[in-house]
């Protein structure tokens, strides 16, 4: 079998050897299928998944539990910093809303299998914080704006 990294294999490799990818995966957890014609895929074991998902369901329900004693999420706003630097650039009631709604984004992903809200949550906050650091383009985005700029066009 051929590898780039130690926990890959190709898909060639997978369709000459399926046995042998099969029990790496196993052996590993998990391994990474590349493809040239298309996106790379992961061979996971179940039970490994299994487990993930209950780490993940069990970091949201402690995330959550803290929120719900602590309304103002003090100790979650007081570490946004040292996860997602870019803060920063955020007011305290911009940072606040941030991360109740990445908690609520976590929570989606761990009790109803939505993972792309979680990463949804993080780059538009994150491009709020670009343009909050850019004090011009900032500016730029709080003018008010004239006219009929045709209709919206919407992209999946």
């Amino acid at each position: 079998m051929s590898t780039s990294h130690v926990d890959a294999v190709t898909f060639s490799d997978l369709s000459r050897n399926p046995r042998a990818v099969a029990e790496r995966a196993a052996r590993l957890g998990r391994v990474r299928v590349t493809h040239r014609d298309a996106p790379d895929f992961y061979l996971t074991a179940v039970d490994r998944e299994e487990e993930r998902d209950q780490t993940l369901a069990t970091a949201s329900r402690l995330f959550l539990a803290l929120i719900k004693h602590d309304p103002t999420a003090r100790a979650l706003v007081l570490a946004m910093p040292e996860v997602f630097p870019w803060v920063r650039h955020l007011s305290p009631e911009e940072l606040r809303a941030f991360t109740l709604e990445l908690v609520e984004a976590l929570s989606d992903a761990a009790e109803l299998d939505v993972d792309v809200t979680t990463q949804e949550v993080i780059a538009g906050w994150r491009a709020t914080a670009r343009i909050k650091a850019d004090p011009e383009r900032h500016a730029g985005a709080r003018k008010p704006t004239e006219g009929d700029f045709g209709p919206a066009e919407v992209s999946a």
